[in-house]
């Protein structure tokens, strides 16, 4: 049986707007989206809502629904009480172009500055191997619909303006954990987390994983070894002097045959480090 319930919806777009009151029918089974829906062809036909497959896979809905950032497909009606009011606003994070409907071109700008998956130049795509585990590791993080919400929570990319050019977000520092624990990838990617994506930015407050529609544990088990491998290479003070040693003894060598070492192709040059090394598997 269904019941009234009390919308507040933000109208508006980059000039300004506000909360509008509406009254509108809710049925049981329903969803946020519905209710949104149901306001376009009863009340507010030219209210702008992003959707698509109401299914909770194409993460085009994302709003804030009482102040949380969520799927509205994916926000049943059914928590909350028939009295309580339900505001939906735009994402926070990012410039409104009408109503519900925001400007996510931030995310697409830092997808394109993450350098593409790079095998070994001596390895054809037909010559690619890798083990079960190397396989399952990152599978995980594959799961992201890129419905933005843990870019709009992270208060690194919705609080600091003066670090927002500089940090990737929680999304794209998560593509390039999964590119690095990648056994074919030899390319630096903890040298491009903390240099060029902004890595130190990131204080792991968890935000990102709470908000996340597909459960996927982005801090513990993306961000959370990613700093730990950056901070082992960059900052440990054994590895520094084990660095500085080599480094010396492989000039010396390679200065007398002329030969690449292997430290050419070692971990602070690319490489990957081994499955064992790179962080829980996820889970």
């Amino acid at each position: 049986m269904g019941y009234q319930a009390h919308f507040k919806v933000w109208r508006g777009d980059d000039t300004g707007g506000d909360l509008q009151d509406f009254h509108v029918e809710v049925n049981e089974g329903e969803v946020v989206l519905d209710i949104i829906h149901r306001l376009q062809a009863t009340q507010a036909g030219d209210m702008a809502v992003r959707w698509n497959c109401k299914a909770g896979k194409c993460g085009s809905c994302s709003a804030e629904v009482n102040g949380r950032p969520r799927l509205m497909c994916m926000t049943r009606m059914s928590t909350f009480t028939e009295d309580e009011i339900v505001t939906v606003t735009p994402l926070r994070t990012f410039p409104v172009i009408r109503d519900l409907v925001t400007d996510v071109e931030f995310n697409y700008v830092k997808a394109r500055e993450i350098a593409s998956f790079a095998p070994p130049e001596d390895l054809a795509p037909g010559e690619y191997r890798m083990s079960q585990v190397d396989v399952e590791r990152p599978q995980e993080f594959r799961k992201c619909i890129e419905c933005y919400l843990c870019q709009n929570t992270c208060h690194v990319v919705r609080d600091h303006e003066e670090n927002k050019a500089e940090f990737a977000g929680p999304r794209y520092l998560m593509r390039v954990a999964e590119l690095d624990m990648h056994p074919l990838d030899v390319r630096n990617r903890k040298e491009d987390a903390q240099e060029d994506h902004g890595l130190g930015y990131c204080n792991i407050t968890k935000c990102c994983t709470e908000v996340c529609p597909e459960h996927i544990k982005i801090t513990d088990n993306s961000l959370i070894p990613m700093k730990e491998r950056v901070v082992d290479r960059k900052y440990d003070p054994l590895v520094w002097l084990g660095r500085k040693i080599f480094k010396r003894e492989d000039l010396e060598q390679r200065g007398a045959t002329g030969k690449r070492s292997l430290d050419d192709a070692g971990p602070d040059n690319g490489s990957p480090l081994r499955a064992d090394s790179i962080g829980p598997v996820g889970s």
